[in-house]
């Protein structure tokens, strides 16, 4: 079966393109090839180049680590032990919140689509 694509709505993809970018540059601020980045992240080159072209096809998971492979600070977050923090306190907020969501009777979707 072949692999279902979702349109992404424009800023989406706009966000995935300067997520592409910023890799792009941090890479050339290190002098790397796509080549060299790939090795470092155990990828290959053409994921690497999909990735900076912002392809809506590689993973996040590729993107975060080719990312901070070349230095661009995820979230904004320069220390590291910054984002394990960060991490931490989201786990205790969302342990705060019921485990289930229920919708009451009678009112119809609020969705503002």
């Amino acid at each position: 079966m072949a692999k279902r694509t979702v349109p992404l709505r424009p800023h989406v993809q706009d966000a995935l393109s300067i997520w592409g970018q910023l890799i792009r540059q941090g890479r050339g601020e290190r002098a790397w090839t796509a080549k060299d980045l790939a090795g470092r992240a155990n990828v290959s080159e053409r994921t690497v180049l999909s990735a900076e072209a912002g392809n809506s096809g590689t993973a996040v998971g590729t993107m975060i680590d080719l990312a901070d492979l070349v230095g661009v600070h995820l979230f904004g977050i320069e220390d590291r032990s910054e984002m394990a923090i960060r991490r931490r306190r989201g786990e205790e907020m969302l342990a705060l919140l019921p485990s289930r969501v229920r919708r009451s009777r009678g009112r119809g979707s609020d969705d503002d689509f």
